[in-house]
């Protein structure tokens, strides 16, 4: 009889009374295929080996996947990732342990959109500021804080990926001029999608927004570093909704203190979570969110949905849509594990 097939999602879903924290994350899709699924028995920062070979697949939120996690695992194929960062996995590892990464663009796509959207609208009419004027009795002070009409101003996106398109998509009504900046893009791709595809140092000396939405890399780490900060205009507003490494934090303080750029919206930082005596929480022009300024129902819902549904196309030996590493899927070991569920019909016996 063939052995059930089993899931693992990591603890970090659950709060400290063990519900969901993040509410309704689509495992019902689970339930209604009789998958059966539960949660690992510890909240290890790193996954150990000895518990992830005891799954075919693998939910996983915070901890990290690391060659130790995947080293010699012969059950497990599949580590759903619950977002579309992978900084927390070792890609190599899974490939050569046979085991697929898929990620969950579908649901980030317009929450994250929309949350860098909400960060350009909010820097562009000073809403920081102007709350903070009014609690503290500064009422007749807002002629001292001008905001920036959008119209005809410019958007620079770093990343033109899903959530790039997607954010470009949302400001079409703004009438604003769309730049972009995408080493993995061409200039007529991105003109077919509207946008003006730039070099990265021209991109940063021409825009009023400049909004992070690329992934974390080797080669994109501190591509925003204190020389090209210092190419943006006085003016102009950094937003990073992607990965904090990405922009060398000494370097944005420093430009930020010193007024070199008029602002910035921050949904990540250098170290998660940001320390309780960082510069960076006593500026007025920068607004700051815990890693979460995207997080909504319909954020969760969706990546649920997406990492639900690759478990199940494996559960039923069909590749997932979103895989990372597909090298992975020319290998004999890989392909031994999904036929060992092909046609299954989703049932957990």
């Amino acid at each position: 009889m063939r052995a059930a097939f089993r899931v693992g999602l990591t603890r970090d879903f659950l709060n400290a009374d063990g519900v969901l924290a993040l509410g309704d994350i689509g495992l019902d899709l689970l339930d209604r295929a009789n998958v059966r699924h539960e949660f690992l028995p510890g909240s290890d920062a790193e996954i150990p080996c000895e518990i992830a070979e005891q799954y075919d697949a693998l939910l996983v939120l915070a901890p990290r996947i690391t060659a130790q996690t995947v080293g010699g695992c012969k059950r497990l194929g599949l580590v759903a990732r619950f977002g579309v960062g992978y900084d927390t996995v070792d890609v190599a590892a899974c490939t050569q342990n046979d085991v697929m990464l898929t990620i969950t663009p579908d649901g980030v796509r317009r929450p994250v959109a929309a949350a860098a959207m909400t960060y350009v609208l909010a820097l562009a009419h000073k809403l920081l500021i102007k709350d903070g004027l009014t609690r503290r009795g500064g009422w007749h002070e807002k002629l001292n804080h001008m905001g920036m009409g959008l119209t005809g101003r410019t958007l620079g996106v770093i990343g033109l990926g899903n959530i790039g398109r997607e954010l470009l998509r949302l400001a079409a009504p703004l009438e604003m001029r769309h730049v972009g900046f995408d080493p993995y893009v061409s200039a007529d791709e991105a003109a077919a999608i509207g946008v003006e595809w730039l070099e990265l140092d021209r991109l940063l000396i021409e825009a009023d927004f400049v909004v992070i939405l690329c992934a974390l890399t080797p080669q994109s780490r501190h591509l925003l570093d204190a020389r090209r900060l210092g190419l943006m205009k006085r003016t102009a507003y950094l937003i990073n909704v992607a990965r904090g490494p990405i922009v060398d934090q000494a370097a944005l303080t420093q430009a930020l203190c010193e007024k070199q750029i008029a602002g910035a919206g921050l949904d990540v930082f250098e170290r998660e979570p940001i320390d309780s005596r960082d510069p960076l929480l006593m500026l007025e022009n920068v607004i700051l969110a815990p890693h979460a300024i995207g997080w909504t129902d319909e954020l969760f819902l969706g990546n649920g949905r997406s990492a639900c549904q690759s478990i199940l196309d494996f559960a039923s030996g069909r590749v997932p849509r979103h895989v990372v590493n597909r090298e992975v899927l020319e290998q004999p070991r890989m392909q031994e594990k999904l036929r060992r569920f092909t046609g299954r019909s989703g049932s957990g016996t």
